[in-house]
Formats: C-alpha cells, structure tokens, sequence
C-alpha cells in the first residue's frame, strides 16, 4: 500500500496514482489527519475518500506507532495513552474508544486498533506487559467499533504484538482469534531489530492467522524483502520508503539502488531502469532526473515517486501471477540469487 500520511501520497495527484501506480489500496494516518485537518472536519467535508478525491480503499493505522515513537512526548496508562502533540505542544489522548471513534470518522475501509508498538530493544518482561495491555485494548477497540461502526462499510483490524519473542506472539494471536476479525495485522516490526529477526517473527506468527483473511505487516520493507513477507503468508504490507527514498535521490530498480546525484549519471541517456514501462523511465533519462534533483525541482519528486511506487507495485503484481501459474517457488528462487548478486 503507497503510504498517503496526510491524505496525500507526497508528489502525486490521485489521477497520477491510479493512471500510473493503479494501487488497489492505500493508506493515510490517524494521527496526522487528528492533528490536522482534524477528524471531525473531515467528516463534515465528506470523508477521506471525498476529502482527497480518491476511488478506492483506504485503509488507515490507529495513530499507535507515531504516539509510542514520541517517547519524550508520552504517558501510557491502561486507560489509553496521553501525549502532546509534535505541531504545537498542546496535550491530547487515544483510548481504544476514540481511536476507533476517530477511524469511523475519517471514513476508512478499514481501520487498525490502538496498540502499544514497542522499541527494540525490550525485555521480555516489557514485551510481556506491553502484549498483553494491547489485548486489552483491542477488546476494547472491537466493543466501540460494534457500537458506533457499519460493518456493511468498515472493517477492524487487531494487531499482533509480542517484541521479539515468539511464544508472546503465539499466545498474543491465541487471544486476538477470538475477536473473529475479518483481517489481522502484525505489529511491532521494522522497530530498529535486524531484518532477519524481523522475518523470523512473521514465520513464527503468520501461520498461526487464518488463512481465508488478510494478514497484514505493518511498516515495511525492502524490494527484496516484499517476496520474503509473501514466501511466509503476508498478504498486505505499507512502507513509506519507495516515496520518501524516491524524494532524497534513491531509486529502486531491477538492478538494485540507484543515487540519482553521483556524477556517473550526469550525461546517462539511458531511463532510471531500462526494463521498467512506468512514466518516469518511458520519458526520462538519468542525466534529466540528476539536473532536476541537483536543482530542487519540484518535478524531480513527481517523477521520482512514480517510479518507485511503480518498481514496489508491479513487484506485487508479478508475485500475484506467479501466484496464479503456480510458479511462486521460482519466482523466489530467482528473486534471492538477484538480491545476493546487487549486495555490494
């Protein structure tokens, strides 16, 4: 899912996204669009989906990891967490309640309970803790949302939490199966663990999900790694990097990342990535997209985010087909030997 924070995926209009990226979803954050515009004035203007003039699903986090990420800024209580805002210092709270309260509002397809999102490192006492609070929470999420949701027109999703120990998560999703929710996501990853840790605790939670719902990573990752998430049961997965690497000069490409500034490309006729069709690389060279980032043209931005959100969406869509065909194993195969050969 390209990662829309404020209503808006950084650089793109909503007609650019979906003739160039077609996403089939996209994501917004709760706690930016709280902050400002504010939720209610969203609603009053019709929704997000009128608010930023876009078609299809939006999905939108509980706000959770932007909180727990303002350690300084922060006061958790079994009540919810209270914290002061990063704009302009005045104090505000989430409780499970007005988490889901603020989602109904916004309008999303589909919404995320509050939890609590642990650093990395923790010990296992504070993991132990901070899951079992954020069971607590989602319970609570799943009451409110009953009460003041359509499900004919939202959904909920809970969170698996658990740090970095795989018997809290297994118990964590013991507990979260009894809410019989139509998805689950799982939490906490891409929190500063190493990347293998961080998909050694997919393969230990995923499996134990349903397999007849979506199973959702928040916050990551990597081209290379989209295959690996799939390879263990992911279905759906968000990360800001193709947007924001795309908008500090870094390019994704079939042959590993490109730096658009270095000086190699200064006079490169060639696109970004000669085997890509998405706008960028039909119409532009190197050497163009190095003179408008060396420039700080606002077009370089444009034309950067096309393409990287393009290079992550059509890694899905290949993954889908060789899904379909039956040929997702050397899909993989040929996926790891080409991330060992770009490895500096």
């Amino acid at each position: 899912m390209p990662v829309g924070t404020q209503a808006t995926v950084k650089g793109l209009t909503p007609k650019q996204l979906l003739d160039e990226i077609d996403p089939p979803i996209i994501l917004s954050n709760t706690y930016h669009l709280y902050l400002r515009p504010g939720h209610e004035t969203v609603r009053s203007l019709g929704g997000l989906h009128r608010f930023m003039n876009w078609p299809r699903p939006i999905l939108t986090d509980s706000g959770g990891f932007q909180v727990f990420s303002l350690s300084e800024l922060r006061k958790i209580t079994e009540e919810g967490v209270r914290f002061q805002s990063h704009l302009d210092g005045s104090s505000h709270m989430f409780t499970p309640e007005s988490a889901v309260d603020v989602q109904v509002a916004l309008g999303s397809d589909i919404a995320m309970v509050l939890d609590e999102c642990l650093p990395y490192p923790a010990t296992r006492a504070e993991a132990k803790l901070s899951t079992d609070r954020t069971v607590r929470w989602a319970g609570r999420c799943f009451s409110r949302f009953r009460e003041v949701a359509d499900p004919e027109r939202h959904a909920l999703f809970p969170i698996v939490q658990g740090g970095m120990y795989s018997d809290l998560r297994a118990a964590c999703v013991n507990d979260l199966l009894a809410l019989d929710a139509p998805g689950y996501a799982i939490g906490g990853l891409s929190v500063g663990e190493p990347r293998p840790l961080s998909l050694e605790m997919v393969e230990v939670t995923a499996p134990l999900l349903p397999r007849d719902r979506p199973r959702y990573v928040m916050g990551v990752g990597l081209p290379s790694e989209l295959p690996e998430y799939v390879a263990r049961g992911i279905d759906m997965m968000d990360c800001v990097l193709p947007s924001r690497e795309a908008r500090t000069g870094r390019l994704y490409t079939s042959e590993g990342r490109l730096v658009i500034k270095h000086a190699q490309y200064r006079e490169d006729p060639r696109p970004a990535d000669p085997v890509c069709g998405c706008y960028t690389c039909r119409n532009f060279s190197r050497a163009y997209l190095r003179h408008l980032f060396l420039a700080s043209e606002m077009l370089y931005s444009t034309l950067a985010t096309i393409h990287n959100l393009h290079h992550y969406l059509d890694i899905m869509r290949r993954m889908r087909e060789a899904i379909r065909s039956g040929t997702f194993s050397s899909y993989l195969k040929g996926i790891r030997a080409s991330a060992v050969q770009q490895e500096p």
